[in-house]
């Protein structure tokens, strides 16, 4: 069987190597578009302060460790421009030489991630302007960093909020400017409130409720335009999101959804018989919200990847979805959702019930406890919970885990009270935060 898969990094190769695993006459031959292949992307904005010292330390394999340990043929430079789904072929153009290829398969696998959305500002050429997603794009902001003073990072989600961190702890200048009301529209008010506090306490010029309309300078970015001001900077970090890289899909009959992202079963079979998707290319189907979503997440796309190899070589695999569970580490907040939250529930015209609850993430007479709030959304109607968001220091991630464990169990906020968690009073009180707020909703 020859398996060709089109992505080399979380989604792409947890599918070839579960393919090794489960078939051992298979020819896998894998095509990158870049030159590094298996890293984790979300440890790059810790490269920019020194938290890690390097790029190298987020590749979990090298190109060499897949072809010589492994046997996959792992290709870079390979840019897949287009599909043929009647011959069963894929071609495209090897970099940088601009040569052409084409590659037959049996079976193909999609996972060509996501890519930054690229504005069309007037100066966004200019240097000293760039996106942050890869190592090539961390290491060119690290190699910039010295002597700059002022940074304006552009958008306030969860990646402009990292890279702001990481500046302000590079000793950085930073501004910060986004068009929304508020940053991390993923989260509640609260939640959103307390990280823009946050960001002022460091230091950060928060800009909300502003959109960028242009850059200034000779051929170095000197000045930030919005449609409220001008503003200087050294340098420029556009973080305004990321859309599915899939349009070279474009002339094909692969279903997709509006932004693009790739429609597949439970098996990560595509629309079309033989062809597979899994990763930040691909839709995902959500739990609670009962159809497909997109929700990029390296956790999901090494699950996906999973799947679609061992569906590809015929083991009997499905995808059972997400809830919408993450995180985000801001200086000394930690901020985490699972499941739906308010302005979801609103749109999705739920029946829900909210409740807030602070207390602490260990024992409250033991040294060193730190605060947690604690938000559960539940059905008044079955009081089953529908989500949790939580904002503290330590014991965050404790929590949000526990509760994203709760929704794809369907529990109701009653059944928390019957959870058996660890417990010492360096670890936890007696009562659990996720159970002392299910306790006061007891009728």
């Amino acid at each position: 069987m020859k398996y060709v898969i089109v992505g080399g990094d979380a989604a792409g190769m947890s599918a070839a190597m579960e393919i090794v695993r489960h078939d051992e006459k298979a020819e896998i031959i894998t095509l990158e578009k870049g030159f590094i292949y298996s890293y984790g992307q979300c440890g790059l904005p810790y490269v920019i302060d020194g938290r890690i010292e390097s790029t190298d330390r987020v590749i979990a394999r090298s190109v060499e460790a897949f072809r010589e340990k492994y046997g996959v043929d792992a290709r870079v430079g390979h840019l897949v421009t287009g599909i043929d789904s009647e011959s069963k072929t894929v071609h495209g153009t090897v970099l940088p030489e601009s040569t052409s290829f084409q590659l037959s398969y049996d079976k193909l696998l999609i996972a060509t991630g996501a890519a930054p959305v690229q504005p069309n500002w007037p100066g966004v050429h200019l240097e000293g302007i760039q996106h942050f997603k890869t190592i090539p794009d961390t290491n060119q902001l690290v190699e910039r960093l010295p002597g700059v003073k002022k940074v304006c990072v552009i958008g306030g989600g969860y990646i402009g909020l990292e890279v702001a961190e990481a500046l302000v702890c590079a000793g950085k200048q930073v501004r910060l400017i986004h068009r929304g009301e508020r940053v991390a529209k993923v989260f509640d008010e609260e939640i959103a409130a307390a990280i823009q506090e946050k960001a002022a306490e460091k230091g950060i010029a928060l800009h909300l409720n502003e959109k960028v309309t242009g850059f200034l300078g000779e051929k170095r970015v000197e000045q930030v335009q919005t449609d409220k001001g001008e503003y200087q900077a050294d340098l420029v970090v556009i973080a305004i999101g990321i859309k599915p890289a899939t349009q070279f899909l474009d002339h094909t009959d692969i279903h997709r959804l509006n932004n693009g992202a790739i429609l597949t079963n439970r098996q990560m079979e595509t629309s079309i018989k033989d062809i597979y998707a899994a990763g930040d290319c691909a839709a995902h189907f959500h739990r609670l919200k009962g159809r497909y979503d997109y929700i990029p997440l390296g956790t999901t796309a090494n699950k996906q990847g999973r799947i679609a190899g061992l569906s590809m070589c015929g083991m009997q695999a499905q995808f059972q979805g997400v809830v919408g569970t993450s995180i985000l580490k801001f200086f000394d907040l930690a901020a985490a959702r699972t499941g739906l939250h308010a302005n979801e529930l609103e749109l999705l015209d739920y029946s829900y019930e909210q409740y807030t609850f602070e207390g602490y993430h260990i024992a409250g007479y033991y040294p060193g406890k730190e605060k947690i709030k604690l938000t559960l959304y539940y059905d008044p109607r079955n009081r089953r919970l529908l989500g949790a968001q939580a904002i503290g220091g330590e014991g965050v991630d404790k929590r949000i885990d526990v509760a994203a464990t709760a929704l794809y169990a369907e529990m109701t906020i009653d059944e928390l009270l019957d959870l058996d968690l660890a417990y010492a009073p360096p670890f936890n009180g007696v009562w659990d935060p996720l159970q002392q707020a299910a306790r006061r909703l007891q009728p």
